[in-house]
């Protein structure tokens, strides 16, 4: 319909498609002591998930945000007491800007949320063991102009993913960084 009107639009297939159902931009897995599942998110991970892009000036948002604009046909989750989806500024997805509205957030996450892995002792109690930072949001892609190619745009939706590289540590130091639940990184420039 958008192309009818002469407002550029295209198909996005995005693959590793999170779907964050309670917006805290992670999909959270709980398990007992004994590594049983719980059940207790409603978030998931699809093999993929469609939705178009179209081409928009973004007057209440500001200039930064004109280009491509996700809307999503197929909305699983109520927006504003009904179901839709954008249209979110793939730069403000890129940038992480998820205050913005227009479910910025649902769309970031489905690109870039960690999968998070929890032990839940009690109600009261989880202990994180695990988080996967590069699971969600691969090989982002449209179809190229007059051909049937594929096109990478995976860019245009995340920054590179950090690489860890291995390094010897001294004991101490790694036991801090277990006390203090932190990895030690190396970024490449």
């Amino acid at each position: 319909v958008l192309r009818c009107l002469g407002i550029p639009t295209r198909v996005i297939t995005n693959f590793n498609s999170a779907h964050d159902k309670n917006l805290n931009l992670s999909i959270d897995k709980y398990i007992d002591m004994s590594g049983n599942n719980l059940h207790l998110s409603e978030d998931s991970v699809w093999n993929f998930h469609v939705w178009n892009e179209s081409w928009f000036i973004r007057r209440d948002l500001g200039s930064f945000y004109d280009g491509w604009q996700v809307l999503d046909a197929t909305p699983q989750e109520k927006s504003r007491g009904i179901y839709q989806c954008g249209p979110a500024s793939t730069k403000a997805i890129k940038e992480g800007d998820v205050n913005l509205d227009y479910d910025s957030p649902f769309v970031f996450a489905a690109v870039n949320a960690d999968c998070v892995t929890w032990i839940r002792y009690s109600k009261k109690r989880k202990e994180r063991i695990y988080s996967d930072t590069r699971k969600i949001g691969k090989f982002i892609s449209t179809k190229a102009v007059g051909t049937n190619s594929r096109v990478d745009i995976t860019d245009n939706y995340k920054y590179p993913e950090v690489k860890e590289i291995s390094f010897k540590i001294s004991y101490s130091q790694y036991k801090n960084s277990l006390m203090d639940d932190r990895k030690i990184l190396v970024t490449a420039v």
